[in-house]
């Protein structure tokens, strides 16, 4: 992984961005000379295809192509790139030109049609033959855990499922004194007895760089300080599981989450700076996509007028910021009376609460557009934590360790959460958006709100987690 203002992003996929990038530009350029167009022209061809690289590989993101879980298999990553590349650069074309009009002072020309099939051509070629070299065992990173319980068994799982551009081999897992084990006796490397391998040894004979301290308890005397500091010293890398899942699955875990690691860890940026930078990004990016957006939010109108004749928007009283309330606007997707008891309740899959014109604007996610006018007030951000219910946020408060940290930054229209894990209706799913919601409270930064508004589209596009 690469840490880019404190968001862990995939090596391989970094890599990946900007060998396409590069490969973009030149097929812009080649082209462009076999055209006999805009060559060597710095007012023109230079623009032009500075603009077509940038938007392709904007629209790839949205499309999901820079994922960590995109596919490595040979077969897989044929099919994906085809089927993915395509709409990728229709969607690029139609920006580009959309915005050489709209925008005539980029003195950009147009991208002709072979600018971009050498450049879908060139990206092709490229994603087969890296994702060839990926698979070799040299690229491959090699683990040791240290323990065997329950918290080992979930970061093996956590290092197995990563089959996209990060890949780890498991060597095994070490076991220790006192922990109730939980993987299978085939993972297991030898104890680290008195007058045996030391963990250094074990890491070298093995090849494994990096060793994760996946213990549950550590209170115990087996606990082998002595041997992770060599480890450190010998050019070993060490690192706790709550690290290991921030920095792989971008979530901190609160089950075995220490209060330390929070106020010692870094990030939590408050500061004057950040607070402005996010409150221009909040408007500007609201703004546009206000006016982007204003047809289908007429259209939306109409359809829930039409539909049952009742009101157009919905607001409902939500927890904001250090615990402040305030009233969110939406377009209402459920009937009017859908809370006639008066008991707040979580949305359910299939909901019979919802109406037809609401399932599909819920799918959709324009259901949330009014929330634009939260964002204009100073309620909410356009990136952050869903804002919840009174109701609800009592209760969790109570249930869940840390869970009022997501109050000390403004919520969000869209967050981390939203777009990694599927729509909340229980504890358990509040609980696993919550380690979504604290990793970006803790790291936030305007990159990661970029990285999570393509997300955004991405999951729009593809219509997932609505309820």
């Amino acid at each position: 992984m690469i840490r880019i203002f404190n968001h862990y992003v995939p090596r391989m996929a970094f890599i990946l961005l900007l060998m396409e990038v590069a490969l973009l530009l030149a097929s812009a350029g080649l082209a462009s000379l076999a055209e006999a167009r805009h060559a060597l022209h710095p007012g023109g061809g230079y623009w032009s295809a500075l603009l077509f690289a940038l938007l392709t590989v904007l629209s790839m993101g949205t499309l999901g192509m820079y994922q960590s879980d995109f596919r490595l298999h040979p077969g897989d990553a044929l099919r994906q790139t085809l089927v993915r590349i395509v709409p990728a650069l229709l969607l690029a074309f139609c920006l580009h030109n959309l915005l050489v009009h709209a925008l005539p002072g980029l003195h950009a020309a147009q991208v002709g049609n072979w600018t971009f099939l050498m450049g879908g051509g060139a990206v092709l070629l490229t994603r087969l033959l890296l994702f060839s070299t990926v698979r070799t065992e040299r690229m491959t990173e090699r683990l040791i855990l240290l323990g065997d319980g329950a918290l080992a068994q979930e970061c093996m799982e956590l290092a197995v499922s990563k089959q996209g551009f990060q890949r780890f081999h498991i060597v095994g897992c070490v076991p220790v004194a006192g922990e109730r084990r939980q993987v299978a006796a085939s993972c297991l490397l030898p104890d680290l007895l008195p007058g045996g391998q030391s963990l250094l040894e074990l890491a070298r004979t093995h090849g494994a760089g990096e060793v994760v301290v996946s213990l549950g308890d550590r209170r115990g005397g087996a606990y082998p300080v002595r041997q992770l500091l060599e480890c450190v010293l010998g050019g070993v890398r060490v690192v706790d599981a709550s690290a290991f899942f921030e920095r792989e699955a971008c979530q901190i875990r609160i089950d075995t989450l220490q209060p330390s690691y929070l106020i010692f860890g870094g990030g939590f940026d408050q500061s004057f700076l950040r607070a402005s930078v996010k409150r221009t990004f909040d408007l500007a990016a609201s703004a546009a996509i206000c006016v982007a957006a204003l047809p289908v939010m007429l259209l939306a109108a109409l359809c829930i007028a039409a539909e049952d004749g009742g009101p157009v928007f919905y607001q409902q009283e939500r927890v904001g910021k250090d615990g402040r309330l305030f009233r969110v606007l939406k377009f209402r997707s459920m009937r009017s009376d859908a809370e006639g008891d008066g008991k707040p309740r979580w949305a359910a899959e299939d909901d019979p609460r919802v109406t037809r014109v609401g399932r599909w604007i819920r799918k959709l996610r324009i259901d949330e557009l009014p929330q634009m006018l939260n964002v204009f007030r100073g309620e909410m951000s356009f990136v952050g934590p869903r804002p919840e219910r009174a109701y609800f946020v009592e209760r969790l408060g109570q249930d869940v360790p840390y869970y009022n940290v997501r109050h000390s930054i403004k919520p969000g229209v869209t967050g981390l959460a939203q777009v990694r894990y599927q729509y909340g209706a229980s504890v358990n799913d509040a609980v696993r958006k919550l380690q979504y919601d604290l990793y970006y409270v803790k790291n936030n930064s305007l990159f990661l709100d970029l990285l999570i508004l393509i997300d955004t589209v991405r999951v729009v596009l593809l219509g997932k987690g609505s309820r």
